[in-house]
């Protein structure tokens, strides 16, 4: 029982509460550079809320639209000229977590030497107080950036995937509004709702984990059990929404405090290579393998989960229930429409091997219950490509 836990975020949660994004940010600043993909009809409502609110509230904004997914370098020095420019003193992501990451890193480039880029998480330089202050609104649920403190940016130069990683970093509000959640289509709701799981299950399997993160974190996947269906099924559901919303956060406030392993190791190395692969589908298609890999490593934890999933598991001592969780894992990703493989994204055969060595570049691996070498990760691979 000891442990370390922060959380500076306020979350503002719940249907309706984007009315008040408005005033969250005049609280912050003045002059808000407004930070998201280009308009779709989706989200066209969602971002007129957005608009509407600031006005009433009397903050002046600007509107950077050009997000992209796995968001790069080059957008967010971008997105850094257009928040000098207007002279923002607050920085609005409004979307999912490509669109709160680049807010994120936009607010450390706009007003530091450099670019984001050479704030990453190791680098000697590090964001400081003059950090513009950040406000987000969740759009989608499964990244948890509303409420850590991590922007990931790739450089597509370097074929590489990384992040910034400060308590600056963490938004000083965050509005979760399931209403806004309600037409996103069916395999964004998958992909990001799968990640949700992801960010709980290896929160909750991290040495640097807690009692505390593991209360969340377990809550988190019992929501994403018993809803994830629901909402890529009935999408209009708002308590299905309302939910995942909160799965979420949940799952984003577990890995602010304990963080991720291997498969995001893994998932990042996808991203940065491949940037047309979204970060949930490259997890769907390697957490299979990692879990056969490594579910005798703490088989209480993995027995536990998989019995969250299956609750004729019970039955079994804590060994066989934990060697369930692959095809438990398995069946679910059917259910939701995302049992695919690395083949089915159009990652190369002859680049599994670049792909493994590229998946220890970062540290997460090093946390996992089991710690895998090269080797062990190119056959996580390969049992993944088919």
């Amino acid at each position: 029982m000891n442990f370390k836990y922060f959380q500076p975020t306020e979350i503002l949660f719940g249907p309706g509460r984007i009315r008040e994004v408005g005033e969250a940010v005049s609280r912050a600043g003045r002059r808000c550079l407004v930070v998201t993909v280009p308009e779709f009809p989706e989200i066209r409502s969602a971002f007129s809320r957005v608009k509407e609110s600031l006005e009433a509230a009397g903050v002046l904004f600007a509107h950077f639209d050009r997000v992209v997914p796995n968001p790069t370098t080059a957008t967010v020095t971008a997105g850094a000229r257009a928040a000098r420019d207007f002279g923002a003193d607050v920085v609005l992501g409004v979307g999912g977590g490509s669109s709160m990451d680049t807010a994120k890193a936009i607010a450390v480039e706009a007003v530091h030497e450099g670019t984001a880029w050479d704030y990453l998480f190791f680098r000697s330089s590090q964001p400081t107080e003059k950090t513009l202050p950040i406000v987000a609104v969740t759009t989608t649920s499964g990244t948890g950036s509303h409420v850590t403190q991590v922007a990931v940016v790739t450089n597509p130069g370097e074929k590489y995937k990384s992040a910034l990683f400060h308590s600056r970093l963490y938004p000083k509000t965050s509005v979760v509004d399931p209403e806004l959640m309600l037409s996103l289509p069916r395999h964004v709701t998958a992909t990001t709702g799968f990640d949700v799981f992801a960010h709980a299950f290896e929160s909750y399997i991290n040495p640097n984990g807690s009692p505390y993160t593991d209360l969340l974190a377990l809550e988190a996947i019992r929501i994403v059990a018993g809803w994830l269906p629901a909402a890529v099924d009935k999408g209009s559901s708002l308590e299905a929404r309302t939910q995942m919303a909160w799965a979420d956060t949940l799952a984003g406030l577990s890995i602010a405090n304990a963080g991720v392993t291997l498969p995001h190791g893994i998932g990042m190395a996808v991203g940065g290579i491949y940037p047309h692969v979204a970060h949930g589908e490259a997890l769907a298609c390697v957490y299979p393998a990692v879990l056969r890999y490594s579910h005798d490593a703490v088989p209480e934890k993995f027995a536990a989960v998989a019995r969250i999933f299956d609750r004729t598991l019970v039955a079994l001592d804590a060994a066989d229930a934990a060697a369930k969780m692959s095809a438990v894992v398995e069946s679910f990703l059917k259910k939701i429409g995302l049992r695919i493989n690395l083949k089915d994204l159009k990652i190369p055969e002859d680049e599994l091997k670049t792909l493994a060595s590229a998946s220890l570049v970062l540290p997460d691996y090093r946390n996992h219950p089991r710690l895998a070498n090269v080797d062990e990760v190119y056959e996580i691979l390969v049992q993944s490509y088919r």
